[in-house]
């Protein structure tokens, strides 16, 4: 077996669209601003502001250490060079959790949007089978050469964000539900910060997978000036559409409390809207690109996360035939078993359930695993680039500031306690933590290993 990944590969555009595919701007509008708009009712759009901004601020970090760092391991080697390596198992085995949960969400969400959209058509069928198929036709496509996996997950994301800009542009046109537009969506009218804050995971969960281009720097042309501009457009340029979309979504159903209503129930808000502004054909076709964006979004973690899983095991985590790559395509086709195991397995644990709960609660652990990450790597990177004096003066302000509202964000999340079964969710992050420093403080051999890898990538920077 092959032991490296292909280098060289992907270019700029290609590495921006794994980061892109994996936050899944249309499947994120097509069903996180009605979680959100539960919570935090027409403040839906100052939501996601709060969060692009959130993230714009933690992204800092993660470009400054692609400047530096070319692994596949993305936090687990950025924290390990900062932390040291024992830190850097944690946070990419807390990350590895994230990726683990999305994938099953996001499997889950194209057996809801698939179902919605046959609805649509008249065709009753049920998330779970179409969510099986989806993961089983994902674990195909990752175990090919990662640029199939990149192409593919561009030209859906491409076609069904053009879908829902056009519904974007008519109900903005025609003023909403009331015939004219205002600013009400951006102000805290009628809810509160904390509302916001809580509200503030689904929108995370919209943003989450920024980072994932950093798995590909062993793989994409010139990573340490292509990566870093990838995260930084992908974030930018998506959380302008969020923003937008949400605000068309919060004024499309009404400002009301009838509107509120209307828009935190429904489980396709978008094929909604598409059938009450457009027809009941644009409505399918909306959730069919929905489909088609929550199918990328789960292909683009379960290449990331089988990327960082390659990383540790490559380091000794497990077994070291974990970090072997495939003769042919390349890809990390053992780590990929385990991530599309795992995720089936999840799936299967919860079908019964219906698919947008199964996304909603699988998204939520996902997120609060993740925001420990990237709380952990901007700590990390006032650390390293202090240390290394490459960032001065004002610009150490930018990772407090990220830490500050992501602490925030995971605070409002557990108090005040929130109902069933959410309120659980903290506890099985905690528990994965847990195991994670088991395992770390139980396997010397590992620790020395991540610490000579990130000695060798320190010594070629």
């Amino acid at each position: 077996m092959a032991k490296q990944l292909h280098r060289n590969d992907l270019s700029y555009v290609e590495a921006m669209a794994i980061s892109v595919a994996i936050m899944a701007p249309t499947a994120a509008m097509a069903l996180n601003g009605s979680l959100a708009a539960s919570i935090a009712g027409t403040a839906v759009p100052l939501t996601f502001l709060l969060a692009m901004i959130t993230i714009g601020l933690v992204s800092y970090a993660f470009i400054q250490f692609n400047r530096h760092f070319s692994h596949s391991g993305s936090v687990y080697a950025f924290t390990g060079a900062s932390l040291g390596p024992k830190m850097g198992f944690l946070s990419g085995f807390t990350l590895l959790l994230t990726y683990l949960a999305f994938t099953a969400a996001s499997s889950a969400e194209v057996g809801a949007f698939i179902q919605s959209f046959l609805g649509f058509l008249g065709v009753q069928v049920g998330w779970f089978p179409i969510a099986v198929a989806a993961a089983l036709l994902i674990w195909l496509l990752a175990f090919f050469d990662i640029r199939i996996s990149a192409r593919v997950m561009l030209i859906f994301e491409g076609i069904s964000i053009a879908l829902i800009l056009i519904l974007t542009f008519v109900i903005l046109s025609r003023g909403g539900a009331s015939g004219h537009l205002t600013g009400l969506p951006f102000t805290l009218h009628g809810t509160t910060l904390p509302a916001v804050g809580l509200a503030g995971v689904f929108a995370f969960l919209s943003f989450a997978g920024f980072e994932g281009a950093s798995s590909l720097g062993e793989e994409t042309r010139d990573p340490k000036r292509a990566i870093p501009i990838a995260i930084g457009a992908a974030v930018f340029l998506t959380g302008l559409f969020y923003i937008v979309v949400s605000y068309a979504q919060t004024v499309g159903f009404g400002l009301g409390a009838s509107g509120v209503k209307a828009f935190a129930s429904s489980t396709a808000p978008l094929g909604d809207l598409a059938h009450r502004y457009m027809s009941v054909s644009f409505a399918a076709a909306i959730m069919f690109g929905a489909a088609m964006s929550a199918f990328s979004s789960a292909l683009g973690t379960a290449a990331t996360g089988s990327r960082l899983l390659y990383s540790m095991g490559r380091d000794g985590f497990i077994n070291k035939k974990i970090g072997q790559v495939h003769e042919r395509y390349r890809s990390p086709h053992i780590a990929l078993a385990i991530v599309m195991i795992v995720a089936l397995l999840q799936v299967f644990a919860l079908m019964q359930q219906i698919g947008t709960n199964v996304f909603g609660y699988l998204g939520t652990i996902g997120v609060l695993a993740l925001l420990l990450a990237y709380l952990v790597t901007n700590i990390g990177g006032i650390v390293y680039f202090l240390r290394k004096g490459t960032v001065k003066g004002a610009l150490v302000i930018v990772p407090i500031l990220a830490i500050a509202a992501l602490a925030y964000t995971l605070y409002s999340n557990v108090y005040p306690v929130p109902s069933a079964p959410y309120n659980y969710f903290p506890y099985i992050v905690a528990i994965w933590i847990v195991i994670g420093v088991v395992i770390v403080l139980a396997s010397p051999n590992l620790v020395r290993n991540i610490a000579a890898g990130l000695t060798k990538e320190n010594d070629t920077e």
